[in-house]
């Protein structure tokens, strides 16, 4: 092994580790996030080009990675792509089609692209999910090159695997595939959810949307009911979320609260008090009415929280 490709390669897990780190933190990254590269033997090392979606570090010897961004509402929407990637992933597809850089196949960018084909190389792969937000898939690869249709084609490789040839199967290509679906439905979901509530915990207010997650209704093994929806969800802190799904905590299709009777009677310190005196109160609603929370569903979840009490 060449000592380009060796460099290259301990970059990568470099990488790679950093955005885990990353994610670790939070669901979905900020361009902001994207921006402060990473650290790799003293040197300041970038993970996007800003103003370009198929970038390769100088000082690596293949493609780094590629981006997808959703563009700001009312902006232009410059390649397929952008619109295509999350239909795809939804319908199951096991390859994505990804434009290449302008209309010259033979250009350095999208050259890098089939080099990245050829040679098997795992990539970053950022997903936009909403204006300046994104969804890294690792590792990623270039499934296909063509110079016709100026397109590229990826497929996802399992979670945390960055071996240069993983030789995935039919049913481990499905398998990334249900991965990739999932943090999909989940960082869109999420989105959408807290930006109908404008950033607030329907039950406390608390306006700090890095605390809060976007709990279901109706679950979302549910087929008929758990559809990823603003309708089916709640923006809740992770305390607020985890009563609710304990059933400590439940919401009568009527939007009020309840809070089970065995929390009321403990005494114990100004968190729980907090949580009782939640009890009758009435939910935070969204602005516009088309999002507030399926009476339906609230029933049915409403009647587990009896059942549980």
């Amino acid at each position: 092994m060449t000592d380009d490709v060796s460099l290259d390669q301990e970059m990568r897990l470099a990488a790679f580790l950093v955005l885990k780190r990353r994610l670790e933190i939070r669901e979905q990254l900020t361009s902001e996030d994207l921006n402060l590269g990473f650290d790799f033997r003293g040197a300041r090392i970038p993970l996007i080009n800003p103003r370009r979606g198929i970038f390769k570090p100088k000082e690596m010897k293949y493609l780094l990675s590629i981006k997808t961004v959703v563009p700001r509402s009312g902006a232009k929407v410059w390649y397929d792509d952008q619109r295509e990637a999350h239909r795809q992933i939804y319908e199951g597809d096991e390859v994505v089609d990804y434009a290449f850089m302008g209309q010259n196949a033979e250009s350095a960018e999208n050259r890098w692209l089939q080099e990245a084909m050829v040679n098997r190389i795992p990539v970053v792969y950022f997903l936009g999910t909403e204006p300046g937000l994104y969804q890294p898939i690792i590792p990623t690869f270039i499934a296909g090159w063509d110079a016709r249709k100026l397109k590229a084609r990826l497929s996802f490789g399992l979670p945390g695997e960055t071996r240069p040839d993983p030789s995935e199967s039919a049913a481990e290509r499905r398998y990334a595939l249900r991965e990739v679906k999932t943090r999909l439905h989940q960082a869109t979901f999420r989105s959408a959810v807290i930006a109908a509530y404008e950033g607030r915990c329907a039950l406390s207010g608390l306006p700090e949307s890095r605390l809060l997650d976007a709990a279901h209704i109706a679950a979302d093994s549910d087929e008929l009911l758990g559809q990823p929806i603003v309708n089916n969800g709640l923006p809740l802190s992770k305390l607020h979320h985890a009563a609710f799904d304990s059933h400590l905590i439940g919401i009568s299709p009527d939007y009020r609260i309840h809070v089970a009777k065995r929390l009321l009677s403990i005494r114990d310190g100004p968190t729980l008090e907090a949580l009782k005196q939640l009890d009758g109160g009435v939910l935070r609603l969204p602005r516009r009415e088309r999002d507030f929370p399926d009476r339906d569903r609230l029933s049915m979840r409403f009647e587990e929280f009896r059942s549980a009490n």
